[in-house]
């Protein structure tokens, strides 16, 4: 599943295609997607895993959910959810996503505040709702989009790894420095996410997602096909990674 960084990166390389009309629309989708023909797109814009097409009276959202991909100018073998074409032959291409129309301003319908890659992300924000759910685990509050917007699994284990805390901690039971700390994780991983993937290297700097060993001591790492709420596959070293219960036993 393209994480926000991911999007971030679609959403710059399909800047030039603001302005510009779309002539013709193909795609599987079961959405009434004919009724963008003709019309002008004002904006790209993204939150999260939302990549957004905005028009003058709606918007077109697409998620990429497990197994979605895009193309730009160029094609797949496979048949596109959706396919716009534009003047000299330019085209984007979606697969295997989800497309939606919002109808409402998008400023109505998103919270900017929690895009953990929005210049508009607000930090304080996120720990007032994370203190609204003291017995989710660490693991799920990051995979929460209402709190951590565009967070993904990579991002999750990678960030938890970062900071030494067990996925399965609660996060009430998290000493206060160490939320500041997912808090701060949460973005600052998100933003090494890009720059990596940009960099086409983003494999070589994961830890601990996919991985068997700790980097950091060398031990063998848990792993966990479904865990939590979302259940998503998680990866962590048993002996750096604390767990706090929630009896927690203060700073750490």
């Amino acid at each position: 599943m393209p994480e926000g960084p991911t999007i971030v990166i679609l959403k710059e390389e399909a800047a030039s295609f603001a302005g510009r009309t779309v002539r013709q629309v193909t795609g599987n989708s079961s959405q009434d997607i004919q009724r963008m023909r003709g019309r002008k797109i004002l904006a790209i814009r993204s939150w999260g895993k939302h990549f957004l097409l905005e028009f003058s009276d709606f918007s077109l959202r697409v998620h990429f959910m497990l197994y979605g991909s895009y193309r730009i100018n160029e094609r797949r073998e496979a048949a596109p959810r959706l396919s716009l074409q534009f003047d000299g032959g330019d085209e984007l291409n979606f697969y295997a996503c989800s497309i939606k129309f919002i109808d409402e301003p998008l400023d109505e319908v998103y919270d900017w505040s929690a895009d953990v890659m929005s210049p508009d992300w607000d930090a304080k924000a996120a720990r007032k709702k994370l203190k609204q759910m003291p017995q989710a685990l660490a693991a799920d509050a990051l995979l929460d989009q209402n709190v951590f917007s565009g967070v993904g699994n990579i991002i999750k284990n990678e960030a938890l790894h970062r900071i030494r805390v067990h996925p399965e901690s609660l996060v009430g039971a998290l000493p206060s420095r160490k939320l500041s700390e997912l808090i701060a994780q949460a973005r600052d991983y998100s933003f090494d996410f890009y720059r990596w993937k940009k960099a086409y290297e983003l494999k070589r700097h994961l830890q601990v997602h996919t991985k068997t060993h700790c980097p950091r001591d060398g031990e063998r790492l848990s792993f966990r096909k479904h865990l939590g709420r979302f259940k998503r596959r998680a990866f962590f070293c048993p002996v750096c990674q604390r767990l706090y219960p929630a009896s927690g036993d203060g700073e750490a």
